[in-house]
């Protein structure tokens, strides 16, 4: 029973949103016991109120939630039924929301839904949609007055190659289109839709800009072949109404405006007027053929038509070219009347099922036009001999020797056609169907039905392109031509732009310069449409999965660059300016990065390539050459604490691995929560921000325990942190014993697990969590004020790194010998463009006997290492006791945290020690005395030798874990770097980061 209930709700998922409610409501009443058939009523009358502002999936999710709720305990029936809407329900709206792995494909979709839902949405089939408009639309005039002369010129033989090959390029387009539209479901776009969810933003965005405006020209390109050929009818009739260029202008302008009003009709009016002009468009061509079975008569003879013979079809089975023409320009000359393959793809949104469309009706029409071009150019060339006269006395007469041409056989003399310039054959007229049809006005019907046909089909794909380049606003400044309007979202203002840029190359009139470019356009978009197939299939994205199965990656490889080689063989500049627009293009979307992720296979290359360069990097052994800091920057949240990150990143920025992480604390099931709910918005802010790092946070149970596993399970391959960089604590004098003890404990952690520490102090500390909550509120009290002008030098104080720092000095305090990474640091921000006006002067410890030879060797060594330096200061008084006044101030800074153990009877002592582990007993001070001493004098110094610096680099201090309390190593910090510029406590883990040799 409840297999059969969730194929019913299947069945009724798709229907209108008031069907389903009823439907819904009726199979609730009729599991229900007793019937709730009040119940029902009770809710259609609110469904009837809610509806205008919930969608059906939203509705019906609401009410199962509700259904279940009043069922669960009475019902059992009523409640499965229930969940099982309630996940239909979802998986329907989730299917939507990622149908094409979109971040944002929820609203789209539903917009789109919501259109497609609207009474009278006009939809095609794969014959209506795709099939005739392909046809119309591959078929030009090239078929009634070029093909004969291609033949003519290529012979039998090489025509046939010709079509074949063009068709060759657009059977492989063809099939690439089939798989792209096969993988997934399609909207409006056609070729910018396929290949920008295939290769991304950049590259459909480039291509989708010219293919809409090869489209426009296009129009102007098949209204003016119209126009000429009803400027000639005029002419022959002596009735033209200016002169042949007016002319053409003034009928084309007409025309244009005709086929405006039909696009603007709507789109069932254009695809009724297609069905008529393919309805002439075949009548002609049938008419050619029956044509060439009705005998001839002299006239016809003497203009080169015999019917079919064998000795013509003998003669123009091999070449012969003439005026300097070869097989590549005759090819160049055809390849255009075998595009317009995507006329069914660009309307790809008003498609019923476009998967199913796409690929039968493209391909179908490849294969009825390539026959009929190959069935027209042999036709032809079995009938028609390759030069006439046209002079019906031109007869072979008794006694005369033929030449052994075909013709003469046949007893006509065409001989001096050899040395004068012939009008009629294969060679010399171009209306060669027109004369060896059964009723010549029909092939002027077709070739008027090809021009307008195919004017029309590009009339309506360059709006709809267009719209869909615009809806994705990849250019921002286009988005005005994204609004549709009436039942079908027609892109009138698109329609309107189509017309001028139509409008004026008709009023040039000179469209011969300009149509290599236009066919180089369409050759560049059908080159990355299989680009697109074999770059997602060597992309070996799991979401490459097409229905179409007929293709092959490398035959899309091959029918790309086949398309990039005929582009240079029809016009090897036009190819050129194709390239360069599109270049151009490219890099401008690159530079603007869209906000948009289509899951295209550049990513999964991108993944792929990132992959494979991490595992080839895991067989190379580190080098001390290519050390460079890779930090674990711990931050929390970005944008609370930006100036770490920004001093961080900029000694790894372009150089080494930057990975800001945040410690969640507190109950598990709420941490996690809150760190998967914002971990994508803190990667973005990164990104935004044109931050180079990575976002990573864990869950823990204390602060220490969340840092360890980041020390060990950061990284990849060799592409793992090495230094930790952290924020000093400056409220470690306020805060709880275990929170020191946690920070303490992470420094202790550092070295265990043998990477190099850096902590980093400014005046203002870093967090700026209260700047960022107060920021939205308004200040209108005096205290308010006092927290706002607080709140503006912190805010100032974050921002202290992104600024260029002036003329000054990184000042060094090289104290201990930790491999080099003390020196390497501030070596890295002086070749940064922010600090590069700073000199690194250095201090180091000394005896003062021996100044001049330490500063010697010092000078030596950093030569070695390659490390530029304006001065170095021998220090030689560090180990002397501080004076009375700061020891005084490191006395009242502890004197908090002290036991005085001396001062108490032996048990009290003992059990303030069990209660109050943390604290500095008397014992230890002493026993430290002297490094107290020497982080007191060194703070004096630094006063003293430091205070104009811009930055300050230190050796850190290390305490013993164990031996050193907790507060007292932090007092070391505090006393060690108080009332100083930024400073950088700097401790590397022993291992060397620099070398001499090179």
């Amino acid at each position: 029973m409840l297999n059969t209930v969730y194929n019913k709700i299947n069945l009724v998922s798709d229907n209108n949103a008031f069907t389903l409610l009823k439907r819904f409501f009726h199979l609730f009443s009729l599991l229900a016991s007793p019937p709730a058939d009040a119940w029902c009523e009770q809710n259609i009358a609110v469904y009837s109120r809610d509806s205008k502002t919930l969608s059906s999936l939203e509705f019906l999710y609401s009410m199962s939630l509700l259904c279940s709720q009043v069922s669960s305990a009475r019902h059992k029936n009523v409640f499965v039924f229930c969940v099982i809407l309630q996940n239909i329900a979802v998986s329907t709206s989730s299917v939507e929301r990622v149908a094409n792995g979109e971040s944002t494909a929820g609203d789209e979709t539903a917009v789109s839904k919501e259109e497609e839902n609207k009474t009278g949405f006009v939809k095609f089939g794969w014959v209506k949609g795709v099939l005739v408009r392909c046809m119309l639309n591959i078929w030009g005039v090239m078929l009634f007055i070029r093909l004969s002369w291609i033949v003519g010129q290529a012979g039998i033989g090489l025509g046939v190659i010709i079509i074949l090959l063009a068709t060759m390029v657009t059977s492989i387009t063809g099939l690439s289109t089939s798989a792209i539209a096969t993988n997934g479901f399609v909207r409006g776009g056609g070729a910018y839709y396929l290949i920008s969810r295939s290769l991304g933003p950049e590259f459909g965005g480039s291509i989708g800009l010219i293919f809409a405006f090869a489209n426009a020209v296009a129009v102007a390109m098949y209204v003016v072949g119209f126009a000429e050929t009803v400027v000639q009818l005029l002419k022959e009739s002596d009735t033209l109404m200016v002169d042949e260029s007016n002319d053409i202008r003034i009928i084309g302008t007409i025309t244009v405006v005709c086929l405006l009003g039909i696009s603007v009709a709507g789109m069932e009016w254009e695809a009724k007027a297609q069905v008529i002009l393919l309805i002439v468009l075949l009548v002609a061509i049938a008419n050619f053929f029956i044509g060439t079975v009705i005998p001839t008569n002299n006239e016809k003879k003497a203009r080169g038509f015999f019917n079919y013979q064998a000795s013509i079809f003998a003669e123009n089975f091999g070449p012969d070219f003439r005026s300097g023409e070869g097989f590549f320009s005759v090819f160049a000359i055809f390849f255009p009347a075998a595009t317009g393959i995507l006329a069914g793809a660009n309307i790809s949104g008003d498609l019923k099922d476009p998967q199913v469309a796409i690929p039968k009706g493209t391909m179908l029409a490849i294969l009825i036009t390539t026959v009929a071009y190959i069935g027209v150019a042999i036709c032809a060339a079995s009938c028609v001999v390759r030069d006439a006269t046209g002079n019906i006395n031109d007869t072979v007469v008794p006694g005369m020797s033929c030449n052994g041409s075909s013709a003469c056989s046949l007893g006509y003399d065409f001989s001096r056609c050899a040395s004068q310039p012939c009008d009629y054959g294969l060679m010399n007229n171009f209306q060669v169907m027109s004369m060896v049809s059964g009723f010549a006005p029909l092939i002027t019907a077709g070739i008027f039905s090809a021009t307008l046909s195919s004017a029309l089909a590009s009339l309506v794909s360059a709006p709809k392109v267009f719209q869909a380049l615009c809806k994705d606003n990849v250019y921002k400044g286009l988005h005005f031509f994204a609004k549709g309007y009436g039942k079908n979202n027609e892109p009138i203002r698109g329609y309107v732009l189509t017309f001028v840029i139509a409008m004026a190359f008709i009023l040039i009139a000179e469209l011969n310069t300009i149509a290599p470019i236009i066919s180089n356009f369409f050759l560049a978009s059908y080159a990355l449409i299989n680009f697109s197939c074999f770059h997602a299939s060597y992309a070996k994205s799991p979401g490459w999965r097409p229905a179409f199965r007929y293709y092959n990656m490398w035959v899309s490889l091959f029918g790309a660059l086949l398309c990039c080689g005929v582009m240079f063989v029809i016009n090897w500049w036009a190819a050129l300016i194709t390239y360069a627009i599109e270049l151009f293009l490219y890099i401008y979307v690159t530079y603007k990065k869209p906000e948009v992720n289509w899951g295209s296979s550049t990513q999964a290359l991108y993944y792929i390539n990132a992959l494979d360069s991490a595992l080839a990097l895991t067989t190379v052994e580190d080098h001390v050459k290519n050390f460079r800091p890779q930090c674990i920057a711990l931050t929390g949240a970005p944008m609370i604490r930006p100036a770490l990150l920004d001093i961080t990143h900029t000694f790894t920025k372009n150089n080494g691995l930057c990975i800001c992480c945040e410690v969640y604390t507190g109950p598990r099931k709420l941490c996690v929560k809150e760190m998967n709910s914002g971990m994508a918005k803190k990667q973005a802010w990164l990104t935004k921000n044109k931050r180079k790092a990575f976002y990573a946070a864990v869950a823990a149970d204390s602060f220490r325990d969340g840092v360890k596993s980041l020390l060990q399970a950061s990284g990849l391959g060799r592409m793992k942190p090495n230094t930790l960089v952290i924020g000093f604590k400056k409220d470690w004098r306020n805060a709880a014993a275990t929170q020191v003890e946690n920070y303490v404990g992470v420094i202790h952690d550092v070295f265990d697990f043998e990477l190099g520490m850096i902590i980093v102090r400014i005046s203002q500390g870093f967090d700026i969590s209260q700047v960022l909550q107060v920021q939205g509120s308004t200040i209108n009290t005096i205290q308010s004020m006092h927290v706002g002008e607080f709140n503006q030098k912190l805010l100032e104080a974050s921002t202290q790194f992104k600024k260029k720092q002036g003329k000054g000095t990184i000042d060094i305090w090289w104290l201990f010998d930790d491999g080099g990474l003390t020196i390497l640091i501030p070596y890295i921000l002086t070749i940064r463009k922010k600090w590069k006006n700073c000199k690194l002067r250095i201090f180091t410890g000394g005896k003062v006997n021996r100044i001049e030879e330490e500063k010697l060797v010092m000078a030596s060594l950093l030569s070695k290492f390659r490390i530029k330096f304006a001065d170095i200061n021998i220090i030689c008084d560090i180990n002397i006791k501080p004076n009375k006044e700061s020891w005084k101030f490191f006395e009242e800074m502890i004197e908090p945290y002290r036991l005085h153990e001396s001062c108490k009877d032996i048990t009290t002592a003992e059990k303030l020690k069990r209660e109050t582990p943390w604290k500095i007993t008397d014992a230890e001070l002493e026993a430290f005395k002297e490094k107290s001493y020497r982080q007191v004098r060194l703070n004096e110094l630094l006063q003293e030798h430091s205070r104009a610096a811009n930055l300050i680099v230190l050796s850190l201090p290390v305490a013993r874990k164990g031996v050193v309390s907790d507060y007292l190593y932090m007092a070391w910090l505090e006393i060690l770097s108080k009332n100083l510029p930024p400073v950088l406590m700097v401790r590397g883990n022993h291992k060397n980061v620099l070398t001499f040799y090179s």
